[in-house]
């Protein structure tokens, strides 16, 4: 349930921000609250309960509707955004949408981007800066059938490999590289669907996989041998975070050219603190936040949704620092597989070190301070994720 009581404290924090923000050099302004509704996005300048308008605020998705997102449409559902004065409309993704760039040519006032990609398009001249760091972990695997014996990345030698490519592809080579083998000498890279069928036919040893999504398709589908749905104990998978190769991936990102005004800035902090709101609610209440992604008209399944929700909680609780903050060690090996790592052409993401503002903890840490004075958990030490039954197809 929503937290009606603490409603009047939320507002008197987030929109008491002159103090807070004048300490921390940046110039608040004045906000009020205002209506909205249930879908992705409220009605825009609807009238704020403070006599004022909601301030129209675009988010560009870097995929479909599901539940990676979760914490943005539960921030727009349990009126999160509402409550900062935001009129949030949440843009959906796909195969041929950039988020960074729709965000860079000034589509979107925010976007969602993994890390590595964001930076390419950066040194290629878009103006962005992650500003809130929200996935922790690399929920990337490689997962392949436990008589493949294939359990670290020195392992995939003489095998055929599946990875996306698109920039997808870094962390594996990066683990490749890292265990002493050269792609396309020592094992054999296959361009792989963005699904498990190429695995489960047969035709590649070991798959890329989202813990979130791919990994739970396996585990979705039938065995012929036994007619049951297959289980972990079927596979091996190779976690990056592991490996050492893992790169920072979901974030949120601004328009750094705007980051300069003073009330982008003040839209800036409270819109990172409902976003982290949401996430903080779908800790909690991962079976609603996965009825309200259902809702939104998703492709995937209940159970389906049910388990991305419950791993996509484990990328971001615990967070020991706050969650969204950047973590400089992580940043620091993001870049330097960036930097370092080659795919099958030869290329690596980066050609040189990122340059001006990359990213700052600036406007997380401020709406972190506004959260914790509202009661909410941004650090999650007590989280404890569900246990899901995913069901066939992930109906």
């Amino acid at each position: 349930m929503r937290r009606t009581d603490r409603r009047p404290a939320r507002r008197s924090a987030l929109f008491g921000l002159g103090a807070a923000l004048v300490v921390a050099g940046l110039t608040a302004c004045s906000t009020t609250t205002g209506t909205s509704s249930a879908s992705s996005s409220t009605s825009a300048g609807a009238s704020a309960s403070g006599g004022g308008a909601l301030k129209p605020v675009k988010l560009q998705l870097q995929w479909f509707t599901q539940a990676q997102f979760a914490g943005y449409f539960a921030a727009v559902d349990q009126g999160f955004y509402k409550d900062a004065g935001l009129d949030v409309q949440i843009l959906e993704g796909g195969v041929d949408i950039v988020p960074q760039t729709v965000l860079a040519q000034g589509q979107a006032d925010y976007a969602i981007a993994w890390v590595p990609k964001a930076l390419a398009s950066r040194e290629q001249g878009a103006g962005i800066t992650d500003v809130a760091q929200i996935f922790q972990r690399s929920g990337t695997l490689q997962v392949s059938f436990k008589d493949k014996n294939i359990t670290k990345a020195a392992d995939l030698k003489g095998k055929k490999v599946g990875n996306w490519g698109f920039g997808n592809e870094f962390e594996l080579f990066a683990g490749i590289t890292k265990a002493g083998l050269a792609a396309g000498k020592d094992l054999t890279l296959v361009q792989q669907q963005f699904d498990m069928q190429a695995l489960l036919k047969g035709d590649i040893d070991a798959a890329q996989a989202m813990i979130y999504n791919e990994y739970a398709q396996v585990l979705e589908a039938k065995n012929a041998a036994t007619g049951a749905l297959y289980k972990p104990e079927d596979f091996n998978a190779i976690d990056w975070n592991a490996e050492g190769t893992a790169m920072l991936q979901d974030a949120i990102w601004a328009n750094t050219e705007k980051l300069s005004d003073a009330a982008y800035q003040d839209q800036t902090v409270k819109f990172i603190a409902a976003s982290l709101e949401g996430w903080a609610f779908c800790r909690d209440n991962a079976s609603k936040c996965r009825d309200i992604v259902v809702a939104k008209g998703s492709k995937l399944g209940a159970s389906h949704q049910l388990w991305q929700t419950n791993e996509i909680n484990k990328l971001i609780w615990p967070s020991p620092k706050g969650a969204g903050v950047i973590d400089q060690a992580a940043w620091d090996q993001t870049v330097k597989i960036a930097l370092e790592a080659k795919n099958a052409e030869g290329k690596t993401v980066l050609t040189k070190a990122p340059e001006g503002l990359a990213y700052t903890n600036d406007y997380v840490n401020k709406a972190i301070e506004l959260l914790k004075a509202d009661g909410v958990d941004v650090n999650g030490t007590s989280f404890a994720p569900i246990t899901v039954e995913l069901k066939e197809g992930g109906a």
